[in-house]
């Protein structure tokens, strides 16, 4: 009997580890060219916002977080979303826990990570979505935010 729990212990461990393994090397397929985020505080970055007509699209995340980590190497890194983001928007990208990221965390009353902001140049929030987005979905949700701007 001991050996069969020996046994059924170490076909758990080597599948836990198969498994890690598996997920290591099958990731998506990540393309180059995805979003550019702008490199400064928040106070810059809104200042850049006015100078150049455009406004914010303010990733706040954790470094703990799973949905975060995915987002930025799923759909940050497309193609796709890198042109219409880098063209339309000023990038920002902060950790929701330190500095800036926490200072516009409570701002905006974050509810969750990853959270994803459309600010205009006075810092106003136009939108708001929570959550892993596709890049499909991302697209959508800035061209609307830039709809709102419009109005």
């Amino acid at each position: 009997m001991i050996f069969l729990k020996k046994y059924w212990t170490y076909i758990f461990l080597i599948s836990i580890v198969g498994l890690m393994v598996w997920n290591r090397y099958h990731q998506p397929k990540v393309e180059a060219g995805g979003i550019e985020f702008f490199e400064g505080t928040w106070e810059q970055a809104t200042a850049k916002s006015k100078a150049e007509n455009k406004p914010i699209f303010l990733d706040i995340y954790a470094t703990w977080c799973g949905p975060c980590k995915r987002l930025k190497r799923v759909t940050f890194s497309d193609k796709a979303v890198g042109e219409y983001f880098n063209k339309n928007f000023i990038n920002v990208a902060l950790d929701g826990e330190k500095g800036d990221g926490r200072m516009l965390a409570q701002r905006f009353n974050l509810r969750g990570f990853p959270s994803l902001y459309v600010v205009d140049e006075k810092g106003e929030q136009i939108s708001f979505v929570s959550g892993f987005q596709d890049a499909a979905t991302l697209l959508i949700i800035g061209e609307r935010a830039l709809e709102k701007l419009k109005k």
